[in-house]
């Protein structure tokens, strides 16, 4: 099984034709549906929030077998997945895509769990220390996608979960949790 880092790469990714949009609606529907589970699991492993079309990415070729995904195959693989939640469009011209390994609703559960298991209901905490403080290392919110993780928490405040407080920057911006 071939390797990219430490990621296992499918059977597939050594076959060039799941490398050339498939013409037969049936085949292509199982390529693409490959194609959606190989760049979620690559992103969540790998901490990659977005995928930009003009960009080298890594899935998007194989030098092994020397073939690449076309910008329209790119674009279809990437669309499906905005179709069914998991990525979302960041700029009209569908150059960039925001890949979500988990729903906004699954990171907001996430984050009430990371508080939950740390004990910091009823304390305050900045957006940065959430992303990158010493807390939480070694989960998943470590390292999270600034938007994704603003979306979370406004959704989560929506809710009464949290407050969240402007800062003079963004690095100030803080977040109080609710018992």
């Amino acid at each position: 099984m071939q390797k990219m880092g430490d990621f296992k790469l499918p059977n597939f990714f050594n076959y060039p034709p799941y490398f050339t949009l498939q013409p037969v609606r049936e085949t292509r529907e199982k390529q693409i549906q490959l194609w959606k589970e190989l760049i979620v699991e690559y992103c969540k492993t790998q901490k990659i929030f977005v995928i930009t079309l003009e960009e080298d990415f890594p899935l998007f070729s194989n030098s092994v077998i020397e073939r690449s995904l076309s910008h329209e195959a790119r674009d279809a693989f990437l669309s499906a997945l905005v179709a069914e939640g998991r990525g979302e469009w960041m700029d009209k011209g569908h150059r960039k895509c925001l890949v979500l390994w988990h729903r906004i609703q699954d990171w907001a559960e996430i984050i009430l769990h990371f508080v939950k298991e740390y004990g910091l209901e009823d304390s305050v905490m900045t957006v940065e220390e959430l992303r990158t403080g010493v807390e939480s290392q070694g989960t998943e919110l470590h390292g999270m996608d600034r938007t994704v993780l603003m979306r979370a928490l406004k959704l989560l405040e929506n809710k009464g979960k949290l407050a969240i407080f402007k800062g003079s920057s963004t690095d100030d911006e803080g977040v109080k949790f609710s018992a």
